[in-house]
This record gives C-alpha cells, structure tokens and sequence, in this order.
C-alpha cells in the first residue's frame, strides 16, 4: 500500500517553520499594518470630533437649562413683590415653590448706593447663603443698571462654582428699577450628569476605536488577498519548479560526466539521458500548466471530444511491456483541452509507475482507461491505494514512490478548475481506480468502443503521485 509521505508544519503566512517570511511577505505585512493604522488614526479624529462636540453640547445644554429654571423662579419671585405706603411687601414670597425650591433666591433692595438684603429663600442648594456677597452684589448692579436679566458664574466663600441670575424688580407707583431678584443656582447636579455622560461618551469612544482598529485589519487583510494569493502563487510555482527540476538536472549532470569520462560508452548513457529529458519537458509541462490555472484568464473552455483526447493521450505513449486498455463512450464536455491532457496523463503515469501487477515476473503494469460521460477513470492492479489516504496523495511534494509529487495534485486543480473533483476506489481483485469528473455531460452518442495498446513506463514520468 503507498503511504503519504509525512505533511511539513509550516506557519501561517505559508513559509515553513523557523524561516523567515521573504521580503515581499514582510512588505505586504507592513502595508497591512499601516493600512490598519490610518483606518484607526480616521476613526479616531471622527470619533473624536463627535465626542467633544457631543460632551460640549450637553454641558451647555444642563447650564442652560438650569439657567432656564432660575429665570423663571426670578420672574415668579419679581411678580409677588409689590409696594403699599407701608413699603415694600414680601408676604407672598413666603410660601410660593419658586422660592422654596432647589435654588437660592435672594431680594436686593436699593437703598442709595447700597443694597440691603430683605429676603432670602431657605433652598436646598449646597451655596445657601455662602456665595460671596461682592459676586451677588455686581450681577443685580448689572441687571439693575441695564433693566434686563443678568447671568454670571460665581463662586462660595469656600470655593464651590455656583450659578447667578439678576432680574431688577420696580417700585408700583414710580415704575422705577428699586432692586433686584438674585438667584443662586447650584451646578452640582447637572455637572454629576454630564460627568456620567462624559465617562460613557469616552469609554464608548475607546471601544468603537479599538473595534475600527481591528475591522481595518481585517478589511485591510481582504483587500490584501488578492496580492497575497498572487504572491503565494508565484512563490509556489518557484517551489515547484526548484523542487521538480533538482532531479532530471542531477540526473542529466551525472549521465555526461560519466559519458564526458568515457567517451566510448556513450550509447550507453544516452537512454538515461533521453529519459531525464522527458522527464524534464514533463515537469516544465506540469508548472506551465499550473501557471495557467493560477492565472484565470488563459482558462479557456470549448466543447471538446472527452473520448477522442483521452486515445490520443494514450496513442502518444510509446510501445512497452505495460498494457493499457481504451473503453470509450462518445463524449462531448465542456473543458480545456490542454488542461484535461495534462491531467490525464498524470494519471496514465501514476498508474504506470505504481501500478504494476504483484508477483508478475516482467514487472508489468495492467492499466485500464475508461471515458464515461464527463468521468475519466484510470485503473490498475497495483497494490492498490487507500481512499482515505487520497488527500495527502493530493498535496504537493508528497510522493512516496520515486515521482516528483506534483502530478496527482495538479490532476485535483485541473478537476477544480473544472468544477469536478478526483477521487479512488479499491478495485475487486486489487489495484485502485482513480476517477477524474470534469463536469456536466454536453452530449454523449455512439457505441463503446475497446482497444488495447502497450505503454512505455518511461513515457509521462511525470510527477503523478
């Protein structure tokens, strides 16, 4: 039984394990990276910007409307001062909400220069009582002096912002400005609120940050593939050409070395160098076909003859002890012709190589081929192959029975290329069967025909295991 040969770990970026990714990887890598930084650096300025013009908003928006609210407790206030001959009257200050709620309100009477206390409210507010009086002293000047209400930030005696707000208040009989409305309004509140909102707004800034960070990465990555795949592509096809060429070159550097130091047995050598030299234009084949499935655009299908091209595959082996055998029905698919000849005589040649008849004294191989609708089936008598074990038969650089290990698995792109698949069956009696399935049938018409035709093991030593 042909065992796969052992897979090599390699890395993620497809180098082997302990050497370095190639310059080109590091390039890409790096345009990555910097991708992903100006991603997150413009996510960033956005997401800044919209911060601060949010964080800036909403304060302004809580001192506005505490603002809003001290104005209308000083309008209240105002309208229940009235004057008798007794002087100014205050009664209905008392029990009103205006003054009674969270804020300060104080009233400020003219009197000369001067301005003389006579209400303040019992509020709620942290700053009762302990805004500096010079601060409260010049707003209600201020209002007093421009007949219109007056807003000014302030501070207490022990250093706490407050909030201040004049309203002047006029004498019933003299219409005259006699005082002002001063209200004191305590920040705290809608400061603990934006301070919340300030921690959320930034927390929630930080994370859509990071998450930009790692979208642009992966964006970057996709956008990427397509030079990754191109750069993996081209290095693997430098692989295989490395790794398929080492062989035949050896073997053809050591055939004239030899015929170079006895020139007269050169007749000898000249087999092994023939077939180095098919061995080579084989291999040149595999990765120019290769190239051509790595690159889309010189894919091109027509309708095409299955049956016709699989005999002429075969009529190309030369004569041989091997044997293979045709049954062919009538087959039209829609395929590349250059692609499925490739592909079919990489299995004629892993057939050959490998499947030679156990215990027959002349080494001989038994090889059937049959075209049945868009399948191509090559069979032997081989040991015989496990299915489960086909993956790794399919990979590149894994054959375990003297051929170059890239024929089998670029029989799978081929059928990939296609829209088929390969797989391998055991055969009653021994052997394996290897199905090549290229896609829907077009028309298939005609009787089966046999043939039987020898086969040189030479011939297509192709890498096909």
């Amino acid at each position: 039984m042909r065992r796969p040969a052992r897979l090599r770990r390699g890395r993620a970026d497809g180098a082997p394990r302990g050497v370095r990714p190639s310059p080109a990887r590091r390039r890409l890598g790096r345009l990555q990276r910097r991708l992903t930084l100006a991603y997150t650096l413009i996510t960033l300025a956005g997401v800044g910007a919209l911060s601060w013009l949010v964080i800036r908003t909403d304060g302004r928006s809580w001192q506005s409307a505490e603002y809003e609210e001290m104005r209308r407790e000083a309008a209240v206030t105002t309208s229940l001062i009235y004057y008798t001959d007794a002087g100014i009257q205050l009664d209905g200050l008392y029990d009103d909400e205006a003054t009674s709620g969270r804020s300060q309100v104080l009233v400020l009477q003219a009197r000369g220069d001067r301005l003389r206390r006579v209400f303040t409210s019992r509020g709620a507010t942290k700053a009762s009582g302990a805004a500096d009086a010079e601060a409260m002293g010049r707003v209600a000047r201020a209002a007093m002096t421009r007949d219109d209400t007056v807003r000014a930030e302030g501070r207490t005696r022990s250093g706490q912002p407050v909030y201040l707000l004049a309203m002047p208040f006029y004498h019933d009989w003299t219409q005259k400005t006699s005082g002002a409305v001063v209200v004191i309004g305590d920040p705290t509140k809608g400061r603990a609120e934006h301070h919340r909102l300030v921690v959320a707004v930034l927390s929630g800034s930080g994370l859509l940050v990071l998450l930009a960070g790692a979208t642009g990465y992966v964006l970057s990555g996709r956008s990427l593939r397509p030079a990754w795949e191109a750069l993996d592509a081209q290095e693997r096809l430098l692989a295989d050409a490395a790794h398929e060429l080492r062989t035949p070159v050896a073997v053809m550097r050591g055939s004239v070395d030899i015929a170079d130091a006895d020139p007269g047995d050169l007749h000898t050598h000249l087999p092994r160098l023939r077939r180095a030299t098919d061995r080579m234009t084989d291999v040149v084949d595999n990765i120019l076909t290769r190239g051509r499935l790595q690159a889309s655009s010189t894919f091109r299908p027509v309708p095409l003859r299955l049956d016709q091209l699989v005999e002429q595959v075969c009529e190309e082996l030369p004569p041989s002890r091997h044997t293979v055998t045709l049954y062919l029905d009538a087959s039209v698919v829609t395929a590349d012709p250059e692609l499925v000849r490739i592909a079919v005589r990489n299995l004629l040649a892993n057939a050959l190589r490998h499947g030679r008849t156990p215990g027959d004294p002349l080494d001989r191989s038994e090889v059937d081929v049959t075209v049945r609708g868009p399948a191509v089936t090559v069979a032997d008598r081989g040991v015989g192959v496990d299915p489960d074990g086909l993956p790794g038969l399919l990979e590149r650089f894994r054959s375990p029975g003297g051929g170059t290990g890239i024929g089998l698995s670029l029989v799978r792109e081929v059928a990939a290329a296609h829209g088929g698949d390969v797989s391998v069956r055991r055969r009653p009696g021994g052997g394996s069967a290897f199905l090549l399935t290229l896609g829907p049938v077009q028309r298939s018409a005609g009787r089966r025909r046999a043939a039987r035709r020898p086969a040189d093991p030479a011939a297509g030593s192709d890498p096909a295991s």
